[in-house]
């Protein structure tokens, strides 16, 4: 039997550490829980942390920026790897509306046949972040 699974985190690399923990305060609520430095990599990084929730931010000197295509959903899935975040909301037109109102870069609205409506977003660096209607969660 495997063992038992919970998610802890999720991890992006971003250009500026600072600009991204603000984002994700202002855009998502989300709060430092720490800071640390990975020397073998050349990094500065954080744990956020919204209630059960968590993301790493790394900022890697000298990294690569992030490839046009990993910016667009259907074309980032043409490459191997991981693709990006999601998290279950109540609400897809409520999350929209907030979003629009701070000025956030949505994606596209919507959703698959089948499947729970959706919103992709671009954090301040062109990441994707995924957010799905799951209202029976709450």
């Amino acid at each position: 039997m495997p063992a038992e699974l919970k998610h802890h985190h999720g991890g992006v690399s971003v250009p500026d550490l600072e600009a991204s923990i603000t984002w994700h305060r202002e855009v998502l609520g989300f709060e430092v829980e720490c800071r640390f430095d990975i020397p073998p990599a050349n990094a500065k990084a954080a744990i956020l942390k919204r209630g059960p929730l968590r993301m790493e931010i790394f900022e890697v000197a000298g990294a690569k920026p992030l490839p046009e295509e990993r910016r667009l959903p259907n074309r980032d899935l043409q490459t191997h790897g991981n693709k990006h975040v999601c998290f279950a909301i109540q609400s897809v037109a409520e999350v929209e509306r907030e979003f629009r109102a701070k000025g956030v870069d949505i994606v596209f609205v919507g959703g698959l046949k089948d499947m729970a409506p959706n919103i992709f977003i671009r954090d301040n660096f062109g990441n994707l972040v995924e957010f799905i209607e799951q209202p029976d969660l709450w």
